[in-house]
């Protein structure tokens, strides 16, 4: 088994982006970070190549990602402490008795339950695994690492091993 490692601060997978984690005593308002995303992919070397998988092809599906996320409220339709109601034009939300209306074009609408750094790195690393299994079947797990700032990150192994 053999492991490809992609420190996100030196491939520029870096997003940064707004939140809230819903009733949290300081993280509870809307603030932002600069995300930085660490990858790592095992599997077996499969192809012409020897390659578990491109890291060209990584980097592509890391900033896909990032780009998607980059500049927007992170809005976690799964949260079951929000109640999120999606318009055609704006995003409405409710929250510990606080309403919020935000343009739909400054949201980015998660499949996810919270975007706290651990909710990003487990929806990163499932996207990137989805992703990748096209490559190459041979890939056993992907490693994301969800950095809300230097040294202050959340990991997600998928699948578990």
């Amino acid at each position: 088994m053999l492991k490809i490692i992609i420190e996100g601060v030196h491939a520029n997978l870096i997003f940064s982006a707004a939140h809230m984690i819903p009733e949290h005593e300081s993280c509870g308002v809307i603030h932002g970070h600069s995300y930085i995303v660490d990858v790592e992919v095992e599997g077996e070397p499969t192809g012409k190549h020897s390659f578990i998988v491109n890291f060209k092809d990584v980097k592509d599906i890391m900033r896909k990602i990032c780009k998607k996320l980059d500049h927007r409220l992170l809005v976690p339709l799964e949260s079951p402490l929000m109640d999120i109601q999606v318009g055609e034009d704006k995003v409405e939300f409710q929250v510990s008795g606080k309403e919020y209306k935000i343009p739909r074009e400054d949201c980015c609408l998660l499949p996810i339950e919270s975007t706290s750094a651990e909710g990003l790195a487990e929806y990163f690393a499932k996207e990137l695994y989805g992703e990748l299994r096209e490559y190459n079947k041979m890939i056993r797990n992907v490693k994301v690492c969800v950095n809300e700032g230097i040294g202050q990150g959340a990991i997600f192994t998928y699948p578990g091993v």
